[in-house]
């Protein structure tokens, strides 16, 4: 499923809301794009692990607020 994740993919949480996009994978971590609103124009990281399902956009299984708590800035 995380092959199938590609640059630009927007990024769902589970209530529908969008909070970035994908720039890369590293690893076992989603890079979102820095020059995005939803990022606050940041580049910010999360696991892949948040991850439910891939189609033409990357879903979470959490929510807009609870990804945007736990994300971290990238390093």
């Amino acid at each position: 499923m995380l092959e199938a994740i590609k640059e630009h993919m927007d990024v769902i949480a589970s209530d529908g809301g969008r909070i970035g996009r994908v720039d890369h994978v590293k690893g076992d971590q989603i890079e979102l794009a820095k020059l995005d609103f939803d990022t606050g124009f940041k580049h910010r990281m999360i696991p892949t692990e948040w991850v439910s399902r891939v189609d033409e956009h990357v879903h979470l299984n959490l929510t807009e607020d609870q990804a945007k708590d736990r994300w971290t800035d990238k390093q």
